[in-house]
C-alpha cells in the first residue's frame, strides 16, 4: 500500500503550497486539504478557530479519508495544530515533519507586527510585500501569484482569529503526550519564526533526539523553496 502523507499548510496559504512536493513524491498517497477559513475550504457551523478545533477538524479529516497509517507534516500555523492531534496518540499516525511551526507556548510576535498583519488583510499590495518578506529562494511567477492568490482569498475571521488568539494559545502542557517521532525543519533565513526561536522555543519540547534541521538559503515558504530538503525529511 502506497505510504499516507497529510500535509498541512500555513497561515493565509492553502494545500497548493505542497505542489512542488507531490512529483517527489510518486509513491505516495498525499493530501493537503485546505483548512478551514484558508483556500477554498468553508467554516463548519460553530467553529471557534482554536488550535483544538482545528485539531478536531484534522482528525474527522483523517477519519472521513479513511486514513489508518500516516505521516502529519504542520507548517508554520499548522505545525502547532499538527503537534497538537499529535498529543492525543491518534491511531495510525506514525510521523510528524514540523516545518517553520509556530511554536507551541506562543508565537514571539511584536504588538507592532501583529497590529501591521491585521491591517494587511485582504490588501493585495500587502499581500506582495509578504511575499517578498517571508522568502529568500527566486520562485516562479506562477508560484508568486499562487501565494499571493492564497493570502488574499483566507476569510477575515481566520486571518484575525489566529493572530489574535491561536497564535498565542499556550499548548506546551500537551507536549509530554508526544509518543511519534518529530523531524524539525526550518529556514536560516526565515523571518517569520526564526531558527533560533524554534532551538529555544520548539526543539526543547519536542521528543528527546529530535532532529532539527537549518535549511541553508531559504525562508518561511520551505514546501516551495526547499522541496527536496523537505522530502529528504520524510525518510
Amino acid at each position: 500500500m502506497s505510504p499516507t502523507i497529510i500535509a498541512l499548510h500555513y497561515w493565509a496559504g492553502s494545500g497548493r503550497e505542497y505542489d512542488l512536493l507531490r512529483p517527489l513524491l510518486p509513491q505516495a498517497n498525499l493530501l493537503t486539504p485546505d483548512l478551514p477559513g484558508f483556500g477554498a475550504q468553508p467554516v463548519p457551523p460553530g467553529f471557534d478557530y482554536s488550535v483544538r478545533a482545528y485539531a478536531d477538524w484534522i482528525a474527522a479529516y483523517t477519519q472521513e479519508q479513511k486514513v489508518t497509517d500516516f505521516t502529519l507534516i504542520g507548517h508554520s500555523m499548522s505545525g502547532k495544530m499538527a503537534l497538537a492531534l499529535a498529543a492525543r496518540q491518534p491511531a495510525g499516525l506514525r510521523r510528524l515533519v514540523l516545518l517553520s511551526p509556530s511554536p507551541p507556548a506562543g508565537e514571539p510576535m511584536s504588538d507592532k507586527d501583529r497590529a501591521a498583519l491585521l491591517a494587511a488583510y485582504g490588501k493585495r499590495e500587502e499581500a506582495e510585500k509578504t511575499f517578498h518578506k517571508i522568502t529568500r529562494q527566486p520562485l516562479p511567477a506562477a508560484v508568486r501569484s499562487q501565494v499571493i492568490a492564497d493570502n488574499l482569498r483566507s476569510t477575515e475571521a481566520a486571518w484575525a482569529t489566529w493572530l489574535l488568539q491561536g497564535a498565542r494559545e499556550d499548548i506546551s502542557a500537551l507536549m509530554p503526550q508526544l509518543r511519534v517521532p518529530c523531524h524539525l525543519l526550518v529556514g536560516d533565513g526565515d523571518t517569520s519564526i526564526t531558527p533560533d526561536s524554534q532551538r529555544r522555543l520548539t526543539l526543547p519540547l519536542l521528543p528527546a533526539g529530535t532532529p532539527f534541521e537549518v535549511v541553508p538559503n531559504t525562508g518561511h515558504l520551505l514546501p516551495l523553496e526547499a522541496a527536496a530538503e523537505v522530502r529528504r525529511a520524510l525518510g
